[in-house]
């Protein structure tokens, strides 16, 4: 059951991935097209060995750049730079390397719950992001990082694993599994399975 799900999963933002591709043909400026196209890259991104995971977060990058230079105040593409930027602070070898795609991603966040203020993803995100340098720590504490591609200031500029949290695509609201690579399940799938958590807070005791 759950390779089946990882495999409609991969078919599902593959064909979305191709359906954007083909309509930026027809209109290179739809901002919420060049979205969705990055978000599946990123969703892509994710079952692919590190190397090929980071090729695509950049190429997620440059689309989502391009909506953003075309629309600028645009939340969704914004809160997905910030997590395009986690990612890729994950996949680095050094602390020194991490800070300033962390401080990357926190600009960005801060500038979608901006424009979106009531937004509880990211509102969320933008809260987690200060934890964010933490767990990154711990995996390099604990020797995690044996398997993460080193991504320099000159490898990209900005990056991640990331959904429209306004769009919320129904039966792929997934639930990120804790294994696989080593630094990618936990660095990255960790980041998503945090800023996609919109679980309400348990009820307070009775009495």
């Amino acid at each position: 059951m759950e390779v089946s799900n990882k495999l409609d999963k991969l078919l599902f933002f593959e064909q979305a991935r191709k359906i954007s591709e083909a309509n930026y043909t027809s209109d290179p400026n739809d901002a919420d097209n060049l979205t969705r196209w990055a978000e599946s890259l990123l969703e892509l991104s994710q079952c692919q060995c590190p190397q090929d995971s980071l090729k695509m977060i950049q190429d997620a990058i440059v689309k989502l750049e391009q909506a953003l230079s075309i629309n600028p105040r645009k939340h969704e593409t914004l809160w997905c730079l910030g997590n395009a930027q986690t990612s890729l602070a994950f996949l680095t070898k050094t602390e020194d390397e991490a800070r300033p795609y962390f401080k990357q991603a926190a600009k960005y966040f801060l500038q979608a719950v901006d424009e979106d203020p009531t937004n509880e993803v990211y509102l969320k995100s933008l809260e987690i992001s200060s934890k964010a340098p933490e767990l990154h720590r711990e995996i390099l504490k604990h020797g995690l990082d044996q398997q993460i591609v080193g991504v320099g200031p000159s490898a990209a500029t900005s990056s991640s694993s990331a959904k429209d949290a306004k769009k919320g695509k129904k039966s792929y609201d997934l639930k990120y599994d804790r294994v696989g690579w080593i630094v990618l399940a936990i660095g990255i799938v960790v980041w998503v399975g945090f800023a996609k958590s919109q679980m309400p807070p348990p009820p307070p005791p009775s009495g």
